[in-house]
């Protein structure tokens, strides 16, 4: 999977970002953390997806099979444009486009992983777990630091939030993962899920709404 490149007049360019590790943060918004009955984070909880995870997000959702039941998780998604370090001044500018993701999250087999004290990948980083739109730039949103997202499934809304929900800003979650490790050209970050996260089941038909301007339609398998 690629990502295009604009150029300086808003076109696109020779140059594509080829996709490259998914940052993803736990809990970062209130409800989300209290509805699963996990505590709040003092600190933002970082994990990572793979590449193989990524898929367009307007192709229908195949879900593992006998694996228990598959949450939706809805984010927004940064895609990264500059290379970010601990040394970095301006985060904010390194943000090429904002969009939306589904962390698809296998619920049965992360809770027995936590139970056990194992690390999530099984449950987080299966193939098709990752489901992306395509990114908006900066200038076609209106205000970062609110941002509204939401997703209905089968005419019902299911998830809704705004990055000003967040318990970590942007900035703030960029900070803290450069401070770990180097984001790249390519990069996404998936900025955490509001309340409502539930099962997907075969048949289910999603639409999901960035900004309430910018619409995704998937269907479930």
């Amino acid at each position: 999977m690629y990502f295009s490149k604009l150029n300086q007049s808003g076109k696109v360019s020779d140059y594509q970002y080829p996709a490259s590790k998914v940052v993803c943060v736990g809990r970062n918004y209130r409800e989300h953390a209290k509805e699963l009955n996990n505590p709040i984070p003092s600190e933002p909880l970082l994990f990572i997806k793979s590449t193989n995870t990524l898929v367009d997000i307007e192709q229908p959702i195949v879900l593992p099979r006998g694996q228990g039941s598959c949450h939706h998780e809805l984010e927004l998604a940064l895609l990264i444009g500059e290379c970010l370090d601990s040394s970095s001044q301006n985060y904010l500018s390194a943000i090429h486009g904002v969009g939306l993701a589904l962390d698809l999250t296998l619920r049965d087999l992360q809770s027995s992983l936590k139970a056990k004290g194992h690390p999530w990948e099984r449950a987080k980083s299966f193939d098709g777990a990752c489901p992306i739109s395509q990114f908006k730039t900066l200038d076609q949103i209106s205000d970062i630091a609110n941002i509204p997202f939401s997703m209905t499934n089968n005419g019902d809304i299911v998830q809704q939030g705004s990055s000003e929900q967040m318990i970590f800003g942007f900035e703030s979650l960029l900070q803290a993962i450069t401070a770990c490790f180097t984001l790249y050209p390519g990069d996404i970050v998936l900025t955490g899920t509001p309340q409502g996260v539930a099962e997907l089941s075969s048949g289910d038909q999603l639409l999901l709404a960035l900004e309430n301007k910018f619409h995704f339609e998937t269907s479930v398998k």
